[in-house]
């Protein structure tokens, strides 16, 4: 295996910490995001998380960008945006669901050992 290649499981547990790290993010932001994404999609949960929690929006939003980002190569800018360059192939979107839906999982984990 390269050295460029990473355990995305790893790189998801990292992204789901650094979510729960973001002041103003709950359980209760975490699991609605959550259902959104799994519902609607990813352009759908980061308009939701705009619309609905626009304090943590950019924060949380920039994070997750930033890993998308890395993951597809994907250039930086306006979150929705990114989620419309994984709207172009079918695969990267779906890979790209679960990838978020693996991080909000372990986000709402987070915050609950934060929590405790």
């Amino acid at each position: 295996m390269s050295e460029n290649r990473q355990n995305l499981e790893v790189r998801c547990a990292e992204l789901g910490e650094k979510l729960a790290k973001i002041d103003g993010v709950s359980e209760k932001v975490l699991n609605e995001a959550l259902a959104v994404l799994e519902e609607q999609g990813v352009y759908a949960a980061f308009l939701y998380l705009k619309a609905r929690y626009n304090d943590v929006a950019g924060k949380f939003l920039g994070v997750c960008q930033e890993f998308l980002g890395e993951v597809f190569s994907l250039e930086q800018g306006d979150p929705l945006e990114v989620a419309k360059a994984l709207a172009r192939d079918l695969d990267n979107l779906l890979f790209a669901r679960e990838l978020l839906r693996t991080a909000f999982v372990y986000a709402r984990y987070h915050v609950k050992v934060k929590e405790a």
